[in-house]
């Protein structure tokens, strides 16, 4: 029974490996396969679980753009990097207001929307949102193509959407950030990079704050539970980053909105009708 719980983490950490970081919500996949593919663990361990084995998410965008993100240099000058450094506070002031929100009602939060009918109308709404926005873009410009051309001002408009991502479930993180930022005339390439490197502080504030309601107190069982989750997440979210960066160079984000709206109406068809 324990070997096939090891079997249900991997493909769980396969599932957010992928899901983490293409717009399509990894909360909205977790729900449906945990409907059919339980872990049998207790609910607070489960809590906890989905959460926190996005650190191993998260170690991939700190591998992958180690160079992009780490401003200190001890070989060559200058010794720290300034647009990193910059880059940096533009991330900060992006988080605060879904960093707020997820201290202050995280509880409230998920007793309110943390269900199949808010994840999937979420789904559905923002793959809308995707193809319109797609559609409304073509043919302009984006009048920012690199990180230095990312204002403030931006990084406040693309944590404000942060904020409905925290809130709605189903919304994606990375999903609500990119169409944020595409709204708003950035780049592609430069909406997922900045979504990339958002993740990192929101994420390990979110798993800090799980294990603190944990208790960081765990059976040997849930420990290797939690670990082979997250690795699985971890060598998952290379693969899935790599992907993405590769093929927004060439396509927009439309098959993603198609994709959510597919999503959304199987899990309200499972919802209403088979569950």
């Amino acid at each position: 029974m324990e070997f096939i719980e090891i079997i249900k983490a991997i493909i769980l950490g396969i599932i957010e490996g992928i899901t983490e970081w293409l717009p399509v919500s990894s909360t909205g996949h977790m729900i449906l396969v945990d409907e059919f593919l339980q872990l049998d663990m207790s609910p607070a361990f489960k809590e906890m679980f989905f959460v926190v084995i996005q650190l191993g998410a998260i170690m991939a965008v700190v591998v992958l753009y180690w160079k992009k993100i780490f401003p200190f240099s001890f070989k060559k000058k200058p010794f720290v990097q300034k647009s990193i450094i910059i880059m940096w506070i533009k991330v900060i002031i992006a988080c605060l207001p879904a960093a707020v929100i997820g201290l202050l009602f995280d509880d409230k939060v998920n007793e309110l929307f943390y269900n199949f009918q808010t994840v999937a109308i979420m789904l559905i709404l923002f793959g809308i949102f995707f193809i319109v926005v797609e559609n409304y873009n073509k043919g302009k410009n984006p009048i920012a193509n690199d990180m230095d051309q990312l204002t403030f001002k931006m990084a406040i408009i693309i944590g404000l959407f942060q904020v409905i991502a925290a809130v709605f479930p189903g919304t994606s993180r990375s999903g609500a950030t990119i169409l944020g930022a595409l709204l708003i005339g950035v780049s592609r390439e430069v909406a997922a990079e900045f979504t990339f490197f958002l993740a990192i502080p929101v994420m390990f504030g979110a798993s800090l704050l799980k294990l603190v309601k944990f208790g960081f107190v765990f059976t040997g069982f849930e420990m290797i539970i939690l670990s082979v989750g997250s690795i699985v997440a971890f060598i998952v979210s290379i693969l899935a980053i790599k992907f993405l960066v590769g093929y927004i160079k060439k396509h927009d984000f439309k098959v993603f909105g198609w994709y959510r709206i597919i999503l959304g109406i199987i899990l309200l068809g499972y919802y209403f009708f088979l569950r």
